[in-house]
């Protein structure tokens, strides 16, 4: 079932390169990437990725934020957005310079609305 829903996002985001469904612990639970993505060392990338995940998180509740819904961090070579899925869960996406992070972002809101239930507590 998530392989088949990261693969989706895949293929309706043009550029994007991986997704990965992740636990702030840093386990991967599934994760879907493109050779272009492998080539980058992206499954590396999604599991220290987390610890700016649960900084973000930290940081909303000791200012008084509220909760973390995505975060977005853009490289010379890639852009990564995660959304968070619950507490403890949340999906990447890796997305070229040139592919449409606008689609990417809107495919990963679709995905937290239809994965959260799987990961709530």
């Amino acid at each position: 079932m998530f392989k088949e829903k990261l693969s989706e996002i895949i293929e309706r985001t043009d550029g994007a390169l991986a997704a990965v469904i992740m636990g702030t612990d840093g386990i991967e639970v599934e994760k879907v990437l493109r050779p272009e993505g492998r080539e980058l060392n992206l499954d590396v990338a999604a599991a220290t990725f987390t610890s700016l995940v649960r900084s973000a998180q930290v940081i909303g509740r000791e200012i008084n934020l509220g909760q973390e819904r995505e975060l977005l961090v853009a490289f010379d070579h890639v852009t990564i957005c995660a959304r968070l899925l619950s507490r403890d869960y949340f999906v990447m996406l890796a997305v070229a310079p040139d592919g449409n992070l606008g689609r990417g972002r809107f495919e990963l809101r679709k995905a937290e609305l239809e994965l959260a239930h799987e990961f709530a507590l």
